[in-house]
Protein backbone atom coordinates (compact mmCIF):
# COMPACT_ATOMS: atom_id res chain seq x y z
CA UNK A 1 0.00 0.00 0.00
CA UNK A 2 1.07 3.58 -0.59
CA UNK A 3 2.33 5.41 2.47
CA UNK A 4 1.78 9.03 3.34
CA UNK A 5 4.46 11.66 3.73
CA UNK A 6 4.33 11.81 7.52
CA UNK A 7 6.92 14.61 7.57
CA UNK A 8 4.67 17.11 5.79
CA UNK A 9 4.40 20.29 7.85
CA UNK A 10 3.24 23.87 7.66
CA UNK A 11 0.04 23.55 5.60
CA UNK A 12 -2.23 26.55 6.14
CA UNK A 13 -5.94 26.83 5.48
CA UNK A 14 -8.13 29.89 5.62
CA UNK A 15 -11.62 30.82 4.45
CA UNK A 16 -12.68 30.99 0.79
CA UNK A 17 -15.01 33.97 0.52
CA UNK A 18 -15.92 35.80 -2.66
CA UNK A 19 -13.38 33.79 -4.63
CA UNK A 20 -10.47 34.75 -2.33
CA UNK A 21 -8.68 33.03 0.53
CA UNK A 22 -8.87 35.21 3.64
CA UNK A 23 -7.88 34.54 7.24
CA UNK A 24 -10.75 34.22 9.66
CA UNK A 25 -11.33 36.60 12.54
CA UNK A 26 -11.33 33.72 15.01
CA UNK A 27 -8.47 31.78 16.53
CA UNK A 28 -5.98 29.53 14.76
CA UNK A 29 -5.93 25.80 15.41
CA UNK A 30 -3.31 23.15 14.84
CA UNK A 31 -4.28 20.39 12.42
CA UNK A 32 -3.10 17.14 13.98
CA UNK A 33 -2.30 14.21 11.72
CA UNK A 34 -3.56 10.93 13.22
CA UNK A 35 -0.54 9.19 11.69
CA UNK A 36 2.02 11.09 13.73
CA UNK A 37 0.12 12.79 16.53
CA UNK A 38 1.81 16.05 15.56
CA UNK A 39 0.78 19.18 13.70
CA UNK A 40 0.74 19.08 9.93
CA UNK A 41 -0.71 22.56 9.52
CA UNK A 42 -2.84 25.39 10.80
CA UNK A 43 -6.45 26.41 10.17
CA UNK A 44 -7.55 30.01 10.65
CA UNK A 45 -11.18 29.79 11.67
CA UNK A 46 -13.98 32.27 11.13
CA UNK A 47 -16.47 33.86 13.50
CA UNK A 48 -20.09 34.98 13.19
CA UNK A 49 -19.17 38.26 11.49
CA UNK A 50 -17.16 36.38 8.86
CA UNK A 51 -20.22 34.24 8.17
CA UNK A 52 -22.24 37.39 7.47
CA UNK A 53 -19.61 38.51 4.96
CA UNK A 54 -19.58 35.05 3.41
CA UNK A 55 -23.35 35.00 2.89
CA UNK A 56 -23.26 38.50 1.39
CA UNK A 57 -20.57 37.40 -1.07
CA UNK A 58 -22.50 34.23 -1.89
CA UNK A 59 -25.64 36.18 -2.72
CA UNK A 60 -23.83 38.55 -5.07
CA UNK A 61 -23.54 36.24 -8.07
CA UNK A 62 -26.14 33.60 -7.22
CA UNK A 63 -29.02 34.97 -9.30
CA UNK A 64 -26.79 35.37 -12.34
CA UNK A 65 -25.50 31.83 -11.83
CA UNK A 66 -29.06 30.47 -11.54
CA UNK A 67 -30.08 32.35 -14.70
CA UNK A 68 -27.55 30.41 -16.76
CA UNK A 69 -28.65 27.29 -18.55
CA UNK A 70 -28.08 23.95 -16.87
CA UNK A 71 -25.74 23.12 -19.72
CA UNK A 72 -23.57 26.18 -19.00
CA UNK A 73 -23.34 25.31 -15.32
CA UNK A 74 -22.53 21.69 -16.18
CA UNK A 75 -19.67 22.81 -18.44
CA UNK A 76 -17.84 24.14 -15.36
CA UNK A 77 -18.57 20.96 -13.43
CA UNK A 78 -17.06 18.93 -16.29
CA UNK A 79 -13.86 20.96 -15.99
CA UNK A 80 -13.92 20.44 -12.22
CA UNK A 81 -14.19 16.68 -12.77
CA UNK A 82 -11.14 16.74 -15.06
CA UNK A 83 -9.13 18.58 -12.41
CA UNK A 84 -10.11 16.06 -9.72
CA UNK A 85 -8.89 13.20 -11.89
CA UNK A 86 -5.67 15.06 -12.67
CA UNK A 87 -5.03 15.81 -8.98
CA UNK A 88 -6.46 12.65 -7.41
CA UNK A 89 -3.09 11.49 -6.08
CA UNK A 90 -2.38 14.83 -4.41
CA UNK A 91 -5.88 15.15 -2.93
CA UNK A 92 -5.88 11.56 -1.71
CA UNK A 93 -2.57 12.11 0.04
CA UNK A 94 -3.90 15.21 1.78
CA UNK A 95 -7.01 13.34 2.93
CA UNK A 96 -4.79 10.59 4.36
CA UNK A 97 -2.47 13.03 6.16
CA UNK A 98 -5.21 14.91 8.00
CA UNK A 99 -7.74 12.09 8.38
CA UNK A 100 -5.64 8.97 9.00
CA UNK A 101 -6.97 6.88 6.11
CA UNK A 102 -4.81 4.77 3.87
CA UNK A 103 -4.24 6.47 0.52
CA UNK A 104 -6.28 3.86 -1.43
CA UNK A 105 -9.19 4.47 0.97
CA UNK A 106 -8.87 8.21 0.50
CA UNK A 107 -8.87 7.78 -3.28
CA UNK A 108 -11.93 5.53 -3.10
CA UNK A 109 -13.77 8.19 -1.12
CA UNK A 110 -12.88 10.83 -3.67
CA UNK A 111 -14.08 8.59 -6.50
CA UNK A 112 -17.40 8.02 -4.73
CA UNK A 113 -17.69 11.80 -4.61
CA UNK A 114 -16.97 11.93 -8.34
CA UNK A 115 -19.82 9.46 -8.84
CA UNK A 116 -22.24 11.97 -7.31
CA UNK A 117 -20.64 14.71 -9.40
CA UNK A 118 -21.37 12.64 -12.51
CA UNK A 119 -24.98 12.33 -11.41
CA UNK A 120 -25.12 16.14 -11.15
CA UNK A 121 -23.67 16.37 -14.65
CA UNK A 122 -26.44 14.11 -15.95
CA UNK A 123 -29.10 16.58 -14.85
CA UNK A 124 -28.63 18.62 -18.02
CA UNK A 125 -29.96 15.65 -19.99
CA UNK A 126 -32.64 14.45 -17.57
CA UNK A 127 -36.10 15.64 -16.64
CA UNK A 128 -35.61 18.62 -14.36
CA UNK A 129 -38.97 19.94 -15.43
CA UNK A 130 -42.03 18.61 -17.22
CA UNK A 131 -44.92 19.80 -19.38
CA UNK A 132 -48.15 18.31 -20.64
CA UNK A 133 -51.50 19.39 -22.15
CA UNK A 134 -53.97 18.88 -19.32
CA UNK A 135 -57.00 20.16 -21.21
CA UNK A 136 -57.58 21.37 -24.74
CA UNK A 137 -55.32 24.41 -25.13
CA UNK A 138 -54.27 24.37 -21.44
CA UNK A 139 -50.74 23.35 -20.51
CA UNK A 140 -49.24 22.68 -17.09
CA UNK A 141 -45.52 22.47 -16.40
CA UNK A 142 -43.18 22.50 -13.47
CA UNK A 143 -39.89 24.32 -13.32
CA UNK A 144 -37.15 23.76 -10.79
CA UNK A 145 -35.85 26.94 -9.21
CA UNK A 146 -32.79 27.37 -7.06
CA UNK A 147 -33.34 28.29 -3.41
CA UNK A 148 -30.55 30.88 -3.33
CA UNK A 149 -27.86 30.43 -0.69
CA UNK A 150 -27.63 26.95 0.90
CA UNK A 151 -25.17 25.42 3.33
CA UNK A 152 -23.70 22.15 4.51
CA UNK A 153 -21.73 21.07 7.57
CA UNK A 154 -19.56 18.02 6.91
CA UNK A 155 -17.65 15.54 9.15
CA UNK A 156 -14.01 14.55 9.51
CA UNK A 157 -14.26 10.96 8.34
CA UNK A 158 -14.69 11.62 4.61
CA UNK A 159 -13.26 15.10 3.95
CA UNK A 160 -13.68 14.82 0.16
CA UNK A 161 -16.55 12.38 -0.32
CA UNK A 162 -19.27 13.74 1.96
CA UNK A 163 -19.00 17.34 0.69
CA UNK A 164 -19.24 15.94 -2.83
CA UNK A 165 -22.58 14.37 -1.96
CA UNK A 166 -24.08 17.84 -1.90
CA UNK A 167 -21.88 20.50 -3.54
CA UNK A 168 -22.22 19.38 -7.20
CA UNK A 169 -25.98 18.85 -7.07
CA UNK A 170 -26.71 22.04 -5.13
CA UNK A 171 -24.72 24.28 -7.45
CA UNK A 172 -25.75 22.42 -10.62
CA UNK A 173 -29.36 23.47 -9.97
CA UNK A 174 -28.30 27.09 -9.47
CA UNK A 175 -27.63 27.64 -5.77
CA UNK A 176 -24.69 29.33 -4.09
CA UNK A 177 -23.21 26.95 -1.53
CA UNK A 178 -21.56 27.59 1.84
CA UNK A 179 -19.45 24.74 3.17
CA UNK A 180 -18.30 24.34 6.77
CA UNK A 181 -15.78 21.46 6.86
CA UNK A 182 -14.74 19.68 10.03
CA UNK A 183 -12.13 21.65 11.92
CA UNK A 184 -10.24 18.36 12.28
CA UNK A 185 -9.83 17.94 8.50
CA UNK A 186 -9.91 21.37 6.83
CA UNK A 187 -6.99 20.99 4.39
CA UNK A 188 -8.98 19.01 1.83
CA UNK A 189 -11.42 21.91 1.50
CA UNK A 190 -8.63 24.09 0.12
CA UNK A 191 -7.90 21.64 -2.68
CA UNK A 192 -11.59 21.23 -3.53
CA UNK A 193 -12.21 24.99 -3.56
CA UNK A 194 -9.09 25.67 -5.64
CA UNK A 195 -10.20 23.04 -8.14
CA UNK A 196 -13.57 24.76 -8.52
CA UNK A 197 -11.88 28.13 -8.97
CA UNK A 198 -9.58 26.72 -11.64
CA UNK A 199 -12.60 25.24 -13.40
CA UNK A 200 -14.10 28.72 -13.71
CA UNK A 201 -16.79 28.69 -11.03
CA UNK A 202 -17.88 32.30 -10.43
CA UNK A 203 -16.77 33.93 -7.19
CA UNK A 204 -19.12 33.30 -4.29
CA UNK A 205 -20.88 30.27 -5.73
CA UNK A 206 -18.71 28.08 -3.49
CA UNK A 207 -17.77 29.50 -0.11
CA UNK A 208 -15.70 27.74 2.55
CA UNK A 209 -15.87 28.91 6.16
CA UNK A 210 -13.70 27.16 8.72
CA UNK A 211 -14.89 27.03 12.26
CA UNK A 212 -16.52 25.41 15.23
CA UNK A 213 -19.88 25.78 16.96
CA UNK A 214 -20.08 29.57 16.63
CA UNK A 215 -19.75 29.32 12.86
CA UNK A 216 -22.29 26.49 12.58
CA UNK A 217 -24.85 28.43 14.57
CA UNK A 218 -24.22 31.61 12.57
CA UNK A 219 -24.82 29.71 9.32
CA UNK A 220 -28.02 28.14 10.60
CA UNK A 221 -29.34 31.43 11.99
CA UNK A 222 -28.63 33.60 8.95
CA UNK A 223 -31.90 34.62 7.33
CA UNK A 224 -30.52 34.31 3.79
CA UNK A 225 -29.40 30.69 4.17
CA UNK A 226 -32.42 28.76 2.89
CA UNK A 227 -31.41 25.13 3.47
CA UNK A 228 -28.94 23.30 5.70
CA UNK A 229 -27.50 19.81 5.25
CA UNK A 230 -25.49 18.08 7.95
CA UNK A 231 -23.60 14.80 8.34
CA UNK A 232 -22.21 13.76 11.72
CA UNK A 233 -23.26 12.32 15.07
CA UNK A 234 -26.92 11.79 15.92
CA UNK A 235 -26.70 14.14 18.90
CA UNK A 236 -25.48 17.06 16.80
CA UNK A 237 -27.66 16.14 13.80
CA UNK A 238 -30.77 16.48 15.94
CA UNK A 239 -29.60 19.82 17.36
CA UNK A 240 -28.85 21.21 13.90
CA UNK A 241 -32.17 19.95 12.53
CA UNK A 242 -34.22 21.51 15.33
CA UNK A 243 -32.38 24.82 15.15
CA UNK A 244 -32.63 25.05 11.36
CA UNK A 245 -36.29 24.08 11.15
CA UNK A 246 -37.03 26.34 14.10
CA UNK A 247 -35.66 29.15 11.94
CA UNK A 248 -38.02 28.17 9.12
CA UNK A 249 -35.37 26.50 6.96
CA UNK A 250 -35.46 23.12 5.33
CA UNK A 251 -32.92 20.76 6.85
CA UNK A 252 -31.64 17.26 6.15
CA UNK A 253 -29.32 15.96 8.85
CA UNK A 254 -27.69 12.53 8.79
CA UNK A 255 -26.68 11.11 12.15
CA UNK A 256 -24.99 8.05 13.57
CA UNK A 257 -25.31 4.32 13.01
CA UNK A 258 -25.00 0.92 14.64
CA UNK A 259 -25.13 -1.36 11.63
CA UNK A 260 -26.06 -5.01 12.13
CA UNK A 261 -25.04 -7.96 9.97
CA UNK A 262 -27.11 -11.14 10.21
CA UNK A 263 -24.87 -14.16 9.60
CA UNK A 264 -26.54 -17.47 8.73
CA UNK A 265 -24.79 -20.89 8.70
CA UNK A 266 -25.33 -21.39 4.95
CA UNK A 267 -23.32 -18.26 4.02
CA UNK A 268 -20.26 -18.69 1.82
CA UNK A 269 -17.29 -18.71 4.21
CA UNK A 270 -14.85 -16.88 1.91
CA UNK A 271 -17.35 -14.16 1.02
CA UNK A 272 -18.25 -13.82 4.68
CA UNK A 273 -14.68 -13.59 5.93
CA UNK A 274 -13.68 -10.84 3.52
CA UNK A 275 -16.97 -8.93 3.49
CA UNK A 276 -17.50 -8.64 7.22
CA UNK A 277 -13.85 -8.18 8.18
CA UNK A 278 -13.28 -5.46 5.60
CA UNK A 279 -16.49 -3.75 6.70
CA UNK A 280 -15.47 -3.19 10.31
CA UNK A 281 -11.73 -2.63 9.67
CA UNK A 282 -11.93 -0.40 6.59
CA UNK A 283 -11.24 3.26 7.33
CA UNK A 284 -10.39 2.03 10.85
CA UNK A 285 -14.11 1.59 11.40
CA UNK A 286 -14.67 5.35 11.17
CA UNK A 287 -17.57 5.34 8.73
CA UNK A 288 -21.31 5.25 9.23
CA UNK A 289 -21.58 2.16 7.00
CA UNK A 290 -19.16 0.00 9.00
CA UNK A 291 -20.37 -3.28 10.48
CA UNK A 292 -20.71 -2.79 14.23
CA UNK A 293 -22.71 -5.81 15.39
CA UNK A 294 -22.59 -9.35 14.02
CA UNK A 295 -25.79 -11.25 14.78
CA UNK A 296 -24.52 -14.82 14.64
CA UNK A 297 -27.38 -17.27 14.06
CA UNK A 298 -26.67 -20.91 14.81
CA UNK A 299 -23.31 -22.61 14.32
CA UNK A 300 -21.14 -20.13 12.40
CA UNK A 301 -17.83 -20.92 14.12
CA UNK A 302 -15.98 -21.47 10.83
CA UNK A 303 -17.26 -18.15 9.48
CA UNK A 304 -16.11 -16.26 12.56
CA UNK A 305 -12.71 -17.93 12.35
CA UNK A 306 -12.40 -16.68 8.78
CA UNK A 307 -13.44 -13.15 9.81
CA UNK A 308 -10.81 -13.18 12.54
CA UNK A 309 -8.14 -14.54 10.17
CA UNK A 310 -8.82 -11.76 7.67
CA UNK A 311 -8.85 -9.10 10.40
CA UNK A 312 -5.56 -10.35 11.86
CA UNK A 313 -3.90 -9.89 8.48
CA UNK A 314 -4.41 -6.12 8.58
CA UNK A 315 -1.20 -4.17 9.17
CA UNK A 316 -1.37 -0.76 10.83
CA UNK A 317 0.06 1.99 8.65
CA UNK A 318 0.18 -0.32 5.63
CA UNK A 319 -3.31 -1.71 5.06
CA UNK A 320 -5.20 0.00 7.89
CA UNK A 321 -5.25 3.61 8.97
CA UNK A 322 -5.31 5.54 12.24
CA UNK A 323 -7.93 6.83 14.69
CA UNK A 324 -8.79 10.51 14.26
CA UNK A 325 -7.73 11.86 17.70
CA UNK A 326 -5.99 10.80 20.88
CA UNK A 327 -9.26 11.37 22.77
CA UNK A 328 -11.17 9.04 20.47
CA UNK A 329 -8.47 6.38 20.82
CA UNK A 330 -8.69 6.64 24.61
CA UNK A 331 -12.48 6.28 24.40
CA UNK A 332 -12.22 3.15 22.23
CA UNK A 333 -9.64 1.52 24.51
CA UNK A 334 -11.87 2.17 27.51
CA UNK A 335 -14.93 0.84 25.66
CA UNK A 336 -13.10 -2.43 24.95
CA UNK A 337 -12.20 -2.77 28.62
CA UNK A 338 -15.79 -2.09 29.69
CA UNK A 339 -17.09 -4.71 27.24
CA UNK A 340 -14.80 -7.35 28.72
CA UNK A 341 -15.92 -6.46 32.25
CA UNK A 342 -19.49 -6.74 30.97
CA UNK A 343 -18.90 -10.38 30.02
CA UNK A 344 -17.67 -10.23 26.43
CA UNK A 345 -14.90 -12.55 25.24
CA UNK A 346 -11.97 -10.76 23.62
CA UNK A 347 -11.49 -12.81 20.47
CA UNK A 348 -9.04 -10.32 18.93
CA UNK A 349 -7.44 -7.44 20.87
CA UNK A 350 -6.43 -4.54 18.65
CA UNK A 351 -4.75 -2.76 21.52
CA UNK A 352 -1.81 -5.11 21.03
CA UNK A 353 -1.29 -4.15 17.40
CA UNK A 354 1.81 -2.09 16.59
CA UNK A 355 2.22 0.70 14.06
CA UNK A 356 5.42 1.31 12.07
CA UNK A 357 8.12 3.07 14.04
CA UNK A 358 7.81 6.24 11.95
CA UNK A 359 4.18 6.53 13.08
CA UNK A 360 4.72 5.43 16.68
CA UNK A 361 3.24 8.63 18.14
CA UNK A 362 0.07 8.39 16.08
CA UNK A 363 -3.34 7.17 17.19
CA UNK A 364 -3.57 3.47 16.42
CA UNK A 365 -5.94 0.62 17.23
CA UNK A 366 -5.95 -2.71 15.45
CA UNK A 367 -9.03 -4.79 14.59
CA UNK A 368 -10.88 -5.87 17.71
CA UNK A 369 -13.49 -8.65 17.93
CA UNK A 370 -15.69 -9.03 20.99
CA UNK A 371 -17.59 -12.32 21.15
CA UNK A 372 -20.62 -13.28 23.27
CA UNK A 373 -21.59 -9.64 23.67
CA UNK A 374 -24.87 -9.21 25.53
CA UNK A 375 -27.73 -7.69 23.58
CA UNK A 376 -28.43 -4.26 25.06
CA UNK A 377 -24.92 -3.75 26.44
CA UNK A 378 -22.81 -0.72 25.51
CA UNK A 379 -20.79 -2.62 22.90
CA UNK A 380 -24.02 -3.81 21.29
CA UNK A 381 -25.93 -0.53 21.15
CA UNK A 382 -23.50 2.43 21.28
CA UNK A 383 -21.84 3.77 18.16
CA UNK A 384 -18.15 3.40 19.04
CA UNK A 385 -16.77 4.56 15.66
CA UNK A 386 -13.69 2.40 15.53
CA UNK A 387 -12.50 -1.02 14.26
CA UNK A 388 -14.52 -3.00 16.79
CA UNK A 389 -16.93 -5.83 15.93
CA UNK A 390 -19.37 -7.02 18.59
CA UNK A 391 -20.71 -10.56 18.09
CA UNK A 392 -24.12 -11.27 19.60
CA UNK A 393 -25.12 -14.93 19.53
CA UNK A 394 -28.72 -15.59 18.41
CA UNK A 395 -30.78 -18.76 18.53
CA UNK A 396 -32.75 -18.00 15.38
CA UNK A 397 -33.46 -15.43 12.69
CA UNK A 398 -36.44 -14.02 14.61
CA UNK A 399 -34.23 -13.12 17.56
CA UNK A 400 -31.62 -11.56 15.25
CA UNK A 401 -34.15 -9.33 13.50
CA UNK A 402 -35.68 -8.32 16.83
CA UNK A 403 -32.27 -7.19 18.10
CA UNK A 404 -31.55 -5.27 14.89
CA UNK A 405 -34.89 -3.50 14.97
CA UNK A 406 -34.50 -2.56 18.64
CA UNK A 407 -31.62 -0.23 17.73
CA UNK A 408 -32.30 3.50 17.87
CA UNK A 409 -30.44 3.74 14.57
CA UNK A 410 -31.60 2.66 11.14
CA UNK A 411 -28.77 3.45 8.79
CA UNK A 412 -27.77 0.12 7.21
CA UNK A 413 -27.97 -3.64 7.70
CA UNK A 414 -26.86 -6.75 5.83
CA UNK A 415 -27.40 -10.48 5.70
CA UNK A 416 -24.88 -13.11 4.69
CA UNK A 417 -26.59 -16.24 3.36
CA UNK A 418 -26.82 -18.51 0.32
CA UNK A 419 -30.62 -18.57 0.50
CA UNK A 420 -32.48 -16.12 -1.72
CA UNK A 421 -35.79 -16.45 0.17
CA UNK A 422 -34.05 -15.95 3.51
CA UNK A 423 -32.24 -12.89 2.19
CA UNK A 424 -35.54 -11.43 1.02
CA UNK A 425 -37.13 -12.21 4.39
CA UNK A 426 -34.42 -10.37 6.31
CA UNK A 427 -34.47 -7.46 3.86
CA UNK A 428 -38.24 -7.12 4.21
CA UNK A 429 -38.26 -7.24 8.01
CA UNK A 430 -35.28 -5.10 9.03
CA UNK A 431 -35.73 -1.40 9.79
CA UNK A 432 -33.00 0.44 7.89
CA UNK A 433 -32.51 2.80 4.99
CA UNK A 434 -29.85 0.75 3.17
CA UNK A 435 -29.60 -3.03 3.02
CA UNK A 436 -27.03 -5.47 1.66
CA UNK A 437 -27.07 -9.13 0.73
CA UNK A 438 -23.59 -10.65 1.14
CA UNK A 439 -22.22 -7.08 1.13
CA UNK A 440 -20.55 -5.69 4.23
CA UNK A 441 -20.77 -2.04 3.19
CA UNK A 442 -24.11 -1.64 1.36
CA UNK A 443 -23.56 1.84 -0.05
CA UNK A 444 -25.89 2.37 -3.03
CA UNK A 445 -24.55 3.66 -6.34
CA UNK A 446 -26.01 6.81 -7.83
CA UNK A 447 -28.76 7.53 -8.73
CA UNK A 448 -29.86 5.25 -5.88
CA UNK A 449 -29.76 7.64 -2.98
CA UNK A 450 -27.93 7.56 0.35
CA UNK A 451 -29.77 7.80 3.64
CA UNK A 452 -31.00 5.97 6.71
CA UNK A 453 -34.10 6.03 8.91
CA UNK A 454 -34.94 6.41 12.60
CA UNK A 455 -32.23 8.30 14.54
CA UNK A 456 -29.82 8.01 11.62
CA UNK A 457 -31.64 10.80 9.79
CA UNK A 458 -33.58 13.93 10.65
CA UNK A 459 -35.59 15.37 7.79
CA UNK A 460 -37.33 14.05 4.72
CA UNK A 461 -35.74 12.48 1.65
CA UNK A 462 -32.16 11.46 0.99
CA UNK A 463 -29.03 13.51 0.57
CA UNK A 464 -28.05 12.22 -2.89
CA UNK A 465 -29.86 10.93 -5.97
CA UNK A 466 -33.18 12.08 -7.38
CA UNK A 467 -34.65 12.82 -3.94
CA UNK A 468 -31.99 15.44 -3.31
CA UNK A 469 -33.35 17.61 -6.12
CA UNK A 470 -36.46 18.43 -4.12
CA UNK A 471 -34.29 19.47 -1.18
CA UNK A 472 -32.11 21.90 -3.15
CA UNK A 473 -34.87 23.45 -5.29
CA UNK A 474 -38.38 24.83 -5.22
CA UNK A 475 -40.83 23.63 -7.82
CA UNK A 476 -42.86 26.30 -9.59
CA UNK A 477 -46.01 25.13 -11.36
CA UNK A 478 -47.00 27.13 -14.44
CA UNK A 479 -50.39 26.80 -16.17
CA UNK A 480 -50.73 28.40 -19.63
CA UNK A 481 -53.62 29.14 -21.98
CA UNK A 482 -53.27 31.14 -25.20
CA UNK A 483 -56.68 31.00 -26.89
CA UNK A 484 -60.30 30.14 -26.26
CA UNK A 485 -61.55 26.68 -27.20
CA UNK A 486 -64.97 25.77 -28.59
CA UNK A 487 -65.53 23.08 -25.98
CA UNK A 488 -65.45 23.82 -22.27
CA UNK A 489 -64.84 22.00 -19.03
CA UNK A 490 -64.12 23.03 -15.46
CA UNK A 491 -60.52 23.98 -16.33
CA UNK A 492 -61.40 26.29 -19.19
Amino acid sequence: MSKIDATLKGLEVSNFIGGEWVKGSGKSLDIISPYTGSSCGTVHIANAEDVKSAVTAAKQNQKEWAAQSMKSRAAILFKFRDILFRDQDKISSIVAIENGKMIPEARAGLMKGVEVLEYALSLQNSDVGGKMEVSRGVFCEYRRQALGVVASITPFNFPAMVPMWTIPIAIAVGNAYIWKPSEKTPITSKYIADAFAEAGLPAGILTVVQGEREVVEAIIDHKDVKAVAFVGSTKVAELVYKRATGNGKRALCLGGAKNHIVLLPDADIEVTGMGISDSFTGCAGQRCMAASVLLAVGDVTAHIDKIKERAESQVLGDSMGAIITAAQLEFLNAAIERAVKDGATLLLDGRNAEAPVEYKNGFWLGPTILDHVKAGSEAAVTELFGPILAIVRCENITEAIKIQNSSEYGNAASVFTSSGPMAEYVAANTECGMFGVNIGVPVPREPFSFGGVKSSKFGHGDITGDQSLDFWTDVKKVTTKWENQKDHNWMS
